[in-house]
């Protein structure tokens, strides 16, 4: 057993449970695209329907998310390992190359996509290190027999199987 205060092994521990990898994005208030790699999203309520995202106090891109009333989840298929690296950089040039459309609010949505959401922001709330955003879904998209990218242990994996129970 290990204490709390050891903050590795907190990281690492967490790391135990697996999660899909989206591209969270919306437009800053110059109305340029914004987007960082996260996979620390869910979804909150069917009815109505609302999801959450966190981002650190630290990010760049905070001063865009907690200005926007929109926002887009693109959720990454197993071959986008490159295009989550990519938006998990601070420093790259995130939106040259990449295929991206709009929906109603302007909101850059990932053409390729495993699944899209346009989300209203609703509210936020203080978690600690981080900022929790919370949006309503107003669209969403899926893209069929495609398989998601995931995250395990502080590493990208693949589904094994679709094998059920």
């Amino acid at each position: 057993m290990h204490p709390v205060d050891d903050l590795r092994k907190l990281r690492e521990v967490l790391g135990s449970f697996a999660t899909g990898v989206t591209v969270i994005s919306c437009l800053d208030a110059q109305g340029e695209p914004v987007g960082f790699t996260a996979n620390s999203f869910s979804s909150v309520s069917l009815d109505p329907p609302l999801v959450l995202f966190s981002l650190s106090k630290t990010a760049q891109s905070l001063s865009a998310f907690l200005h926007t009333s929109s926002f887009a989840v693109n959720v990454l298929r197993e071959d986008q390992r490159a295009l989550s690296e990519r938006f998990a950089d601070s420093s790259a040039d995130k939106w040259s190359s990449v295929s991206w459309e709009t929906w109603e609010t302007g909101c850059p949505i990932l053409r390729d996509a495993l699944a899209s959401f346009e989300c209203a922001f609703r509210y936020t709330v203080d978690g600690g290190d981080h900022v929790i955003f919370v949006g309503e879904v107003e669209r969403m998209d899926r893209r069929e027999g495609a398989r998601p990218l995931v995250y395990f242990a502080s590493r990208y994996r693949r589904l094994d199987s679709d094998a059920e129970g």
